[in-house]
């Protein structure tokens, strides 16, 4: 697994709404069971939820999705799809969302 991959949402009850799920834990914790997400939804269905700054917007086959980082949780590897694709290309991005939601910055 490699941190900054995008996977299906195999949730029956979220998928819909969040179709894929942003890994963005450390490749160094890949040992154990569980790994840390970030729900990335279609940007015409939850841009009501989008913050400037927190919520990354990224493209994905053509089509916007916004990373809505204060929902990041943690969750067992075997709940994560097909891998779809890999945007470390805009890790920045997300290291500023989630140092937002620690230090306010």
């Amino acid at each position: 697994m490699s941190q900054f991959t995008v996977y299906k949402n195999k949730n029956s009850k979220t998928k819909k709404t969040f179709p894929y799920l942003l890994d963005i834990q450390s490749d160094l914790l890949d040992q154990i069971r569980t790994t840390i997400v970030i729900p990335l939804g279609k940007y015409s269905t939850v841009k009501d939820q989008v913050i400037t700054k927190l919520c990354p917007i990224v493209e994905i086959d053509g089509n916007k999705y916004a990373a809505i980082t204060q929902q990041i949780a943690g969750i067992e590897r075997t709940l994560l799809g097909v891998e779809v694709t890999n945007i470390s290309n805009h890790r920045s991005k997300f290291i500023d969302a989630i140092d937002l939601i620690i230090s306010g910055i």
